[in-house]
């Protein structure tokens, strides 16, 4: 890439760092910003230099916020008795898209990063009576599952999971033997 001035090789590596971001893709995008859109090209630097200066993680749920303590958090409307244990602070994202969640939420990234007391002194606080987990159908989470109804259960709270199974107009060829298994083992009557 000798070619190429070194400030654009730059932005293609720097572009490259994102994840699913190939080379190609990299390249393209770099051009795209730099020659094409000069004005999104800005925007997206000064947004992302908000980001990185405003953005925080919640102090009660670890998920993204502006403030210490997140918009979720800080509503009360939202303390329906219901938490919900998430593996990253995008699937909190994901699920309040939905609709369909209105209790809070508990950012799970791993065992060895969970802190145990402050998950019970939220369950505590928010008189949490069910605990749901939305996490990915995997041996680690199985087993992180097991682990927090073991030391929660004394609080007498009821523990569930999200559903698993086929997704909506996916053909069964494409969807894995896990998938599969827990779609036969959940069945409902029609």
């Amino acid at each position: 890439m000798k070619a190429l001035p070194e400030n654009f090789v730059k932005l293609i590596e720097s572009l490259e760092k994102l994840p699913s971001i190939g080379r190609k893709s990299a390249t393209r995008l770099a051009y795209f910003l730099a020659f094409e859109d000069k004005f999104s090209a800005l925007q997206i630097a000064h947004n992302i230099e908000v980001c990185v200066r405003e953005l925080c993680v919640c102090e009660e749920c670890l998920g993204i916020s502006s403030k210490p303590i997140c918009e979720i958090c800080a509503t009360p409307i939202r303390n329906n008795g219901e938490i919900c244990i998430v593996a990253n602070p995008r699937d909190i994202f994901l699920l309040e898209e939905s609709g369909e969640f209105n209790g809070k939420y508990f950012v799970i990234t791993s065992l060895e990063k969970l802190d145990l007391k402050a998950l019970e002194n939220k369950i505590l606080r928010d008189k949490v009576k069910e605990v749901i987990f939305a996490l990915s159908p995997t041996l680690g989470n199985d087993s992180l599952m097991l682990y927090l109804e073991d030391k929660l259960s004394y609080l007498g709270i009821q523990f569930t999971k999200i559903a698993q199974g086929v997704p909506t107009g996916v053909s069964l060829e494409n969807i894995d033997q896990l998938s599969i298994i827990r779609a036969l083992q959940a069945r409902t009557k029609i």
